[in-house]
C-alpha cells in the first residue's frame, strides 16, 4: 500500500529548470521525512535534499542555491524545484521517506519511489 512515485522529469538544456513531484499514497505524509535522492550513470547513489515533518531542510552543497524543497500535506506531495540545470545534473531522481526527520543515509529510508529520469543536456 505504501506508495511514492516521482514524476516531472524530462530533458532539459542546461540553465534551464524542472520541478519534480513525489505523490505519497497508502500513508500520511505528515509525519515522515521526505528526501531526493539521485543517481548518475556510474556514480553511487546520493543525497539531494530533504525536509523533515518540522519544515527543516537539507541540501547538498552541490544544489545549494539552485534547487528548493517545499511540502504539501494537503496534496500528499514533495516538490523539488531544480533551477539552472547543470549537466552534471544528469541522473534519474528518486524520493524516499523516514520517519519523522531527515538522515544521509540511505538504509533508514524504508520506502521508495521508481524514478523519474532528469536530462540535461545542449
Amino acid at each position: 500500500q505504501v506508495q511514492l512515485v516521482e514524476s516531472g522529469g524530462g530533458l532539459v538544456q542546461p540553465g534551464g529548470s524542472l520541478r519534480l513531484s513525489c505523490a505519497a499514497s497508502g500513508f500520511t505524509l505528515d509525519y515522515y521525512a521526505i528526501g531526493w535522492f539521485r543517481q548518475g550513470p556510474g556514480k553511487e547513489r546520493e543525497g539531494v535534499s530533504c525536509i523533515n515533518i518540522y519544515n527543516s531542510i537539507y541540501y547538498a552543497d552541490s544544489v545549494k542555491g539552485r534547487f528548493t524543497i517545499s511540502r504539501d500535506n494537503a496534496k500528499n506531495t514533495v516538490y523539488l524545484q531544480m533551477d539552472s540545470l547543470k549537466p552534471e545534473d544528469t541522473a534519474v531522481y528518486y524520493c524516499a521517506r523516514r520517519a519523522t526527520v531527515c538522515s544521509t543515509s540511505l538504509n533508514v529510508f524504508d520506502s521508495w519511489g521508481q524514478g523519474t529520469q532528469v536530462t540535461v543536456s545542449s
